[in-house]
């Protein structure tokens, strides 16, 4: 039986074969370790939406991210109803706001598990842009310290350190457009009793299936303009730049982007940033974003798994059942590029495999990359998921744990334009569906 691609993670050296780096030169990234405040990890990831339950419930159906937790009526909260999804280490929030009486507002703003929430504001939010990210959270050792620097380097606040108690501390900065930037801390020992938060209760789910995701490799925002938002966040992080994409990187002969990915100190929370190249032939998909999103905000997120190719049979087998839909696969004669860039670290049952799901492979000079992407998961033509696997990079920490780089295996620069033109051949659907119903009426 060939070695699944978790099994290859773990048998690849940290260091690519030698007849690799006459491929792949060397790339030389400098970390220069400029964190103004220690950020652990992702911590979570919150989308305002109308109804919490009906979007929760595809989202697990569609992740195997059984919900792990709530904050709702049944809990006292009569603010907003919120479930929140996990796998591993990822952890999906659904929030939707209750319409108490008028006379009854304060007090039910009172209720609200996350003190930062604001009725009005989630329903101007869904309102404007549909289902979307709000909050990208992140556990920071001190969030009343990170809230202080940050505003101290220019951040914009969005709410002040609160007390959440058993330890837990919530402060928000602003991100871009609507989304914020969510600081959590807490205690080590504080999560065996707190199933998220305080105000939360813990919910079981007997007999779910796991699809094997694991954390969250990525979170990408859409911006009119990269540069004032990169100083922006650089200023009051003091994040680094882990990798840059031109149009001339990414792009097909119609449209294109420009991107930027800024990476804590660990790199392990990695934020892209990506803004639309302006005069080609058909407008950017970023563009498409913006202008269907309202303005700026998250265009997609990255969900790691050890093993994508497992995952990928278990939510395909999903989608004619509500499951998520993927954009469409590069033609055959890809994957014989494929074979050529990491026939060393896929098998070639592994590379028909990825040929059979859809699954992009990429490399560079320290790891592969596999990836795939879900059509947009709402309405409209913005939210979208990438499914990620990383092999290679493995390295000890100073206790001789085994760990993977941050990034390893890159961004996927060799596919930017399969998948832009993947979403150009849907953009194109899209609008011939218009025509035709414009033609009619």
């Amino acid at each position: 039986m060939p070695p699944t691609p978790a099994t290859a993670a773990a048998a690849t050296p940290a260091v690519m074969p030698e007849h690799a780096a006459r491929h792949f030169p060397r790339v030389v990234r400098v970390n220069p370790r400029s964190d103004r405040f220690p950020v652990l990890s992702f911590h979570h990831v919150e989308l305002w939406c109308a109804d919490a339950a009906s979007a929760a419930g595809r989202f697990s159906f569609a992740l195997g991210a059984p919900p792990a937790a709530r904050s709702d009526l049944s809990t006292g909260n009569s603010a907003h109803a919120s479930l929140l999804l996990r796998s591993g280490a990822l952890a999906f929030l659904f929030t939707a706001p209750y319409a108490p009486p008028p006379q009854d507002a304060a007090a039910a703003a009172a209720t609200a598990s996350i003190p930062s929430f604001s009725a009005d504001a989630a329903r101007t939010f869904a309102a404007a842009h549909g289902l979307a990210v709000r909050s990208v959270g992140v556990r920071v050792a001190d969030a009343t310290e990170a809230f202080r620097v940050s505003v101290a380097g220019g951040a914009r606040p969005a709410f002040a350190p609160a007390d959440l108690g058993r330890g837990f501390v919530l402060a928000e900065v602003e991100l871009y457009g609507d989304v914020v930037l969510r600081f959590v801390s807490y205690p080590d020992d504080a999560t065996a009793a707190v199933p998220f938060l305080p105000g939360f209760e813990r919910v079981s789910s007997p007999g779910a299936v796991d699809y094997g995701l694991t954390r969250f490799d990525h979170v990408v925002g859409n911006v009119p303009e990269m540069a004032p938002v990169i100083a922006y966040m650089k200023g009051f992080l003091g994040f680094h730049e882990f990798a840059e994409f031109t149009a001339e990187d990414v792009g097909t002969t119609e449209s294109g982007l420009n991107s930027v990915v800024l990476a804590n100190n660990s790199e392990a929370v990695l934020l892209p940033l990506n803004e639309p190249v302006q005069g080609t032939k058909r407008r950017s998909q970023i563009q498409t974003y913006l202008e269907y999103h309202g303005g700026p905000g998250v265009q997609h997120i990255a969900l790691a798994s050890n093993d994508v190719l497992r995952t990928l049979r278990e939510m395909r087998a999903r989608t004619p059942m509500g499951g998520f839909e993927f954009m469409a696969p590069p033609q055959a004669k890809y994957y014989d590029g494929v074979r050529r860039i990491a026939g060393d670290v896929l098998s070639e049952e592994q590379i028909k495999e990825c040929q059979e799901l859809g699954v992009l492979v990429d490399r560079d000079d320290q790891g592969v990359l596999l990836q795939i992407f879900t059509k947009p998961v709402g309405d409209r033509p913005t939210f979208f998921l990438e499914m990620i696997q990383r092999i290679g990079c493995m390295e000890k920490d100073e206790v001789g744990q085994e760990y993977q780089k941050g990034g390893c295996g890159g961004f996927g620069k060799g596919n930017f334009s399969e998948l832009f033109k993947s979403i150009e051949d849907y953009e194109k659907s899209l609008e011939a569906k218009q025509s035709v119903v414009a033609q009619q009426s």
